[in-house]
């Protein structure tokens, strides 16, 4: 995913982007409200042990799938190991010491890029690779090197291997925990990454993920209990959806979040998904398996027969000797014998022509299964065709639900990500879009944000001042918010305005860089060269390759403090 963009004002201060900066492998959110830390306790939630008590078969086989083993403490199974980023210069060493696992980082001749963080979990059960958490003064950080299994080695995180920096303040968001961890609890409103202790009750994917809380059902077994398969298909369906549907675009429904999804529930109710059509590069994303689905011959023809669970079952893992019969079972249950018969009898081997495995489109090293079932394994070139670079591809909700054509609000916000994420071009069909759907939601925090972020850009900074003033009224605690108004204050003047936004945003988010260099400018104009500095030491704690930042703290150290820099 893309790096986080920085936009300037018209003197020294920059404006806090709207576009997603975790390197999660899920799909850019724009945030509606956070809830408060007490409003997602999982009461309710008792882990896998207590489903073991009666149903031991499925808990000792569940618990060696890859699902159970998503996540776990980061001194299990891991993979020593040590490289050199090229390109940054930084040299990484993952190693055990002392009973924790550590990874340091180096670069020769820079006292700022020379450290050590403690890795206290994994996320990922190793077939496709890993990634790992670390905490910094209580945030909770992915970090910036991650294990390939393809090609077993080490290397920086998706969509850093180019980059001349180490990334060291990748959040770890909700979005990304959901799907690896269980019972993951609101982060602390206002930050996206600083979660109460524990930030998560239960590793891996526990039995309650698809089955709902098992509290009452394990008191006596009499309580029910969620069984997906006797649920209507579409509920059904949402239960493996929640966590292998990634979109183009995830927008989260006004005052929702996807961790607040049960099964049972409408998914739709906690998160629209969309999907760009038409005029779209080729290639599938890391975790894309529902919409390729959606894609294929078996679905269109089965219809809703057709479900994850007719090939796979979540129970258990089948092991890679016994794959390719295991597979040709499930094909032939539904193509028949004497298809099976007539058709290749001599590769048994369904998957390897009809789910060939590729290379991933946004994640580097990284493999996926081809879930389109394609009839041909050689892509044809209309498949292969690259995209316009003129032409705006169209933006369709994956779930074409009764109510989904009036969600103008979710369509807006869908292409507002899409813009962030890079598709500049559509920015001013998505302004019409977001101004359109302000009449049907006109105290929506996330919609007002955005239309103030796109009049700032224009430089309309009375409209945006206006409207992120509003947002703060309804979201007090808004960073995008504050943080943008903060800059048309401080490029009006208005300094002790500015820096009692900044100052609050700063506190509940450090690791967004571009907020404590902006109050660091700040600090600087108004001579406060102990508070700019010691502002660039705490941005440079979590940030610690900032070039910018880094020239800052120079200049403010030299015999003649100086702001430029």
């Amino acid at each position: 995913m893309p790096r986080r963009e920085q936009f300037r004002c018209r003197f020294l201060f920059c404006l806090f982007s709207l576009a997603a900066g975790s390197l999660c492998l899920f799909a850019q959110q724009l945030r509606s409200p956070s809830t408060s830390a007490n409003s997602s306790d999982n009461s309710g939630y008792v882990g896998n042990q207590a489903c073991a008590k009666c149903h031991a078969q499925i808990y000792e086989s569940y618990m060696r799938t890859a699902m159970a083993n998503a996540s776990g403490p980061a001194t299990e199974n891991l993979i020593a190991g040590e490289f050199t980023h090229k390109l940054s210069g930084v040299h990484y060493k993952i190693a055990t010491e002392n009973g924790k696992v550590v990874l340091t980082f180096d670069r020769p001749g820079d006292p700022f890029v020379h450290g050590e963080r403690e890795f206290l979990y994994y996320i990922g059960q190793g077939r496709r690779g890993r990634t790992y958490l670390f905490s910094t003064d209580g945030f909770l950080f992915e970090s910036p090197v991650n294990w390939y299994a393809d090609r077993h080695l080490w290397d920086m995180a998706p969509a850093y291997g180019s980059s001349p920096t180490m990334p060291l303040n990748l959040p770890a968001t909700t979005s990304c925990m959901h799907c690896h961890l269980s019972g993951v609890r609101a982060p602390l409103a206002g930050s996206d990454n600083l979660y109460p202790d524990p930030p998560f009750f239960f590793s891996g994917v526990t039995c309650e993920r698809c089955h709902g809380p098992g509290a009452a059902h394990a008191l006596n077994g009499t309580a029910p209990i969620v069984n997906p398969s006797k649920l209507s298909p579409t509920l059904r369906d949402q239960v493996c959806m929640q966590c292998h549907l990634e979109g183009n675009a995830a927008i989260e429904r006004a005052g929702k979040h996807i961790y607040e999804f049960r099964p049972g529930d409408d998914l739709s109710s906690f998160v629209r998904y969309y999907v760009l059509t038409g005029n779209v590069p080729p290639g599938l994303r890391a975790t894309s398996q529902f919409e390729a689905l959606a894609e294929s011959g078996c679905k269109k023809k089965s219809g809703d027969a057709l479900t994850c669970t007719t090939c796979h079952d979540p129970h258990q893992s089948v092991s890679p000797e016994n794959r390719a019969a295991y597979f040709r079972v499930e094909c032939v249950s539904c193509h028949g014998e004497k298809f099976a018969a007539k058709h290749h009898k001599n590769q048994p081997d369904c998957t390897s022509c009809h789910m060939p495995v590729s290379q991933s489109s946004d994640v580097a090293h990284t493999q996926v299964t081809d879930h389109r079932i394609p009839r041909h394994s050689q892509s044809s070139a209309a498949a292969a065709a690259q995209p316009s670079s003129s032409a705006i591809p169209t933006l369709i909700p994956f779930l074409d639900t009764p109510d989904s054509s009036k969600d103008t609000r979710d369509l807006a916000l869908a292409w507002q990500s899409i813009v962030n994420s890079g598709m500049t071009m559509a920015q001013p069909q998505t302004e019409r879009l977001l101004q359109a759907a302000l009449p049907d939601s006109p105290n929506d925090p996330a919609l007002l944000s955005a239309l103030a972020f796109a009049a700032q850009q224009r430089g309309n900074l009375a409209e945006a001042a206006s409207l992120y003033q509003k947002t703060l009224v309804l979201d007090p605690d808004s960073l995008e918010a504050a943080s943008n108004l903060a800059a048309i204050e401080a490029n009006q003047g208005h300094f002790a305005e500015a820096r009692k936004l900044w100052q609050s945003a700063f506190e509940r988010a450090p690791a967004k860089s571009e907020i404590g260099m902006n109050l660091a400018r700040l600090y600087c104009a108004s001579r406060q060269f102990d508070d700019a500095r010691s502002t660039l030491l705490r941005v440079l704690r979590f940030n610690p390759d900032l070039p910018p930042a880094k020239q800052f703290l120079s200049s403010l150290n030299s015999p003649t403090p100086s702001c430029s820099f």
